[in-house]
């Protein structure tokens, strides 16, 4: 599966420090590299249904993936006490 970001994480993801970005991209190459994504991520529910949830951390990384094009994206990176607000 390919790891791609929105414009909102591309954001969020700038505004990081540098560790906790080297950090994160090691976790989004860990999940590039499974068969199934899905084995690694906790699936939301209520407002945040039909997305993901990959943990780094302190910091937690939503995606919504995409099974038709192979795609995990990206939506959100945030420390975990902001994330769900």
């Amino acid at each position: 599966m390919k790891v791609e970001f929105n414009n909102k994480a591309k954001k969020d993801f700038s505004k990081l420090d540098k560790t906790i970005q080297i950090q994160i991209l090691k976790k989004l190459k860990f999940i590039e590299s499974l068969d199934n994504p899905k084995d690694d991520g906790k699936p939301l529910a209520g407002n945040l249904l039909g997305l993901w949830r990959y943990r780094s951390g302190d910091y937690r990384i939503l995606t919504q993936i995409l099974d038709d094009r192979l795609v995990v994206l990206v939506v959100k990176i945030s420390h975990r006490k902001n994330t769900y607000k």
